[in-house]
């Protein structure tokens, strides 16, 4: 852009580890973007107080602060960065920067000052290191000259950070000058002084401000306290005892749930929480819908006055998560937004449609800036993140859809796969994804909107097949269900089977098909269309005679020709026939030869299963069947190679066998 300058791999740094991004500074001010989406920090040019530049082991640090108090650290700065961005900051912001020292020599004596929110320790001239009163929990005298400060101990630290700050002590004799005092009153006292009246620095055993007791928590699972402190939230159980930052909430989601009496309110993390090995980067409460509390918040009213000025009321009366949401964005200084349910409509005039995500079942919500999956997994995707979309049928051979998958791939290459979604719900969906411009594909073969329009007139077909098969068998049993109702439909079924295909006639068996009609019938062949059903079949029979060899019959009329062709060996005309016997395999018989796509599936089998983890027999067979069709000719040169190996193998395994070789194997 030319109306700013952007620099990439810029490093946000913070109690709960370094987030990576872009810092972008223009002239209405500084702004970071998180790098995979997240909350945007803005710096309006009429907000910043000072700029500064350190130098700290290999890259530039760029400090902000700002008028209301907070300071924020920027690194990954080059050499040449400094320059450039000093003399831009300058014009179109009308901010110098001012170059700090950084004290390398390791003493640990020196002058405090206090500046705003910040605490920055010096030896001599140069800054020996700085932390921000935001952080410290409370303050505490440990004999008459040592100060200690206690941190926030929050659960937001990245899977890569081990150790945080936690607590620090200050020694001030009483010969210092900079904190003077008296007999009753020593300096490190007022020290301690000045930092309580600074900050957001309370007492030891902060009380909460509000308290909601009894909260069902879907992840991480259980029953909790939800306190709402000052500075941070906290939830509280028998086993789990978490703090979070309110600076660590990107956002609020209240998402009431289709049909049933509860709501999800998630709380979204910048950096998850940590139980264990386990992440967790949303925490999903699950409130009652119409449920009513009334709140009365532990702060004065002077407090609410001077720090929060009107976003917060002394107390509330309304719907729990009404009341808990308004509460929680008023004490993080109103800078967490809240997301609710937009205009996507399900076909029962719902907000989510139903589905499964890895094998669990939710709900998915279609949400103007993304889509969310709840309860569990919780996954948030944003429609910036999105490759594009796909349909996929859901159905069984012979069977009419009723269910299909959304397939969501995202630019970073991975991919949710949201299965067994029902398929009236597929028009809002289509019309949903369509209206936000996200590209709809069908993944291999390069077609966009042609399948999806496609997959979308299957749909309507599917609907239309099965009101037709409904009526139908309304009409053939009378409107009235009966046991017997299943049976008649697979005889029904088995009926146009003869017709279309003679082949699936061989697990059909007949005691007679020319007896008079006064005769017992068979039971299989017993339709409801009477004996007309059975003349159908019988001629169906006569009109195709090579295909019954596997047919069980004791007589039947047949053409003098066709009785002679059935004739036993010994000469016997009297039109009997018997059922060719099957030949068993020996089993010293060489095994077959292996195709060259077996040899693939062999090989890649298992690490599908290991990339999809609950997949079906028949979806690992389709994938393999979709991954072999993309293969190059040279990637599937080491399977043909083996198949062609094995061919020779039966072959030669065969001639010895039987002395010849089948037809099948000479063509090869």
């Amino acid at each position: 852009m030319t109306d700013g300058k952007d620099y990439n791999n810029i490093l946000l740094g913070g109690r709960g580890g370094t987030k990576s991004g872009q810092l972008r500074v223009h002239p209405g001010g500084i702004s970071w973007k998180k790098q995979s989406g997240g909350k945007l920090v803005e710096f309006h040019k009429s907000g910043i107080l000072g700029l500064t530049w350190m130098k700290i082991p290999r890259t530039y640090q760029l400090g902000i602060r700002s008028r209301d108090g907070s300071f924020y650290k920027f690194t990954g700065f080059r050499d040449q960065d400094v320059s450039n961005l000093t003399t831009y900051m300058k014009t179109s912001i009308g901010v110098t920067p001012v170059e700090k020292q950084l004290s390398v020599s390791g003493k640990n004596w020196g002058d405090i000052e206090l500046d705003g929110s910040m605490l920055t320790f010096k030896v001599g001239s140069k800054q020996g290191f700085e932390v921000s009163l935001a952080d410290v929990s409370q303050t505490q005298m440990q004999g008459k000259n040592d100060v200690m400060l206690q941190f926030h101990e929050d659960d937001n630290i990245v899977a890569n950070e081990k150790d945080s700050l936690v607590e620090m002590s200050f020694h001030i004799p009483d010969s210092n000058v900079q904190y003077v005092g008296d007999e009753n009153l020593p300096p490190a006292q007022v020290f301690r002084d000045k930092i309580m009246s600074m900050g957001d620095v309370g007492p030891s055993g902060e009380e909460p401000v509000v308290t909601f007791e009894g909260i069902s928590i879907l992840t991480p699972r259980g029953r909790y306290n939800v306190e709402l402190h000052a500075s941070f939230l906290r939830l509280q159980a028998q086993a789990n005892d978490f703090k979070i930052q309110y600076s660590s909430i990107w956002r609020l989601f209240l998402l009431p749930k289709s049909n049933q009496p509860h709501t999800f309110v998630v709380v979204t993390l910048e950096t998850p929480i940590r139980k264990g090995k386990t992440l967790y980067p949303h925490i999903v409460l699950q409130l009652e819908t119409e449920s009513v509390v009334e709140s009365t918040l532990s702060l004065s009213e002077d407090v609410l006055n001077t720090k929060y000025q009107g976003k917060l009321e002394p107390s509330y009366k309304g719907l729990i998560h009404d009341v808990f949401t308004t509460i929680l964005r008023g004490l993080s200084g109103g800078n967490i937004k809240i997301t609710s349910p937009g205009m996507f409509r399900s076909c029962q005039d719902g907000y989510a449609v139903k589905s499964s995500l890895k094998a669990e079942d939710g709900v998915l919500y279609p949400l103007e800036k993304g889509f969310f999956f709840l309860p569990k997994p919780p996954t948030l995707i944003l429609h910036d993140e999105i490759e594009f979309v796909e349909f996929e049928m859901h159905a069984a051979a012979g069977t009419s859809m009723q269910y299909f998958d959304l397939l969501v791939k995202l630019k970073n290459e991975q991919e949710h796969l949201f299965c067994n979604i029902q398929r009236n719900e597929y028009h809002n969906l289509f019309e949903f994804i369509t209206g936000k411009g996200l590209k709809i594909m069908n993944q291999g073969n390069g077609r966009t909107m042609k399948d999806a329009e496609r997959f979308k007139n299957e749909i309507d077909d599917s609907d239309d097949e099965t009101d037709d098969d409904f009526k139908m068998d309304r009409e053939s049993d009378g409107g009235s269900p009966t046991d017997d109702s299943g049976g008649e439909e697979s005889d029904a079924s088995l009926s146009g089977d003869v017709k279309e295909n003679p082949a699936k006639k061989e697990s059909r068996k007949e005691a007679s098909t020319s007896k008079p009609a006064s005769s017992k019938r068979n039971p299989t062949t017993d339709y409801s269309g009477g004996e007309d059903s059975d003349a159908s079949l019988s001629a169906e029979v006569k009109a195709k005679p090579a295909k019954k060899e596997s047919r069980k019959q004791a007589s039947i009329s047949k053409p003098a020709s066709a009785n002679k062709r059935k004739s036993t060996k010994d000469g016997d005309e009297d039109g009997g026939k018997k059922k060719k016997a099957k030949k068993k395999r020996d089993p010293n018989a060489p095994k077959k030869a292996t195709s060259s796509f077996m040899f693939f599936s062999n090989t890649e089998r298992e690490n599908i299963k290991k990339r999809n983890p609950g997949i079906s027999f028949t979806d690992t067979a389709r994938a393999l069947g979709e991954q072999w069709k993309k293969m190059t000719a040279e990637e599937k040169e080491p399977y043909e190679a083996k198949a062609a190996a094995d061919r020779i193998r039966y072959k030669d395994a065969m001639a010895g066998y039987k002395g010849d070789v089948p037809a099948e194997i000479d063509s090869d």
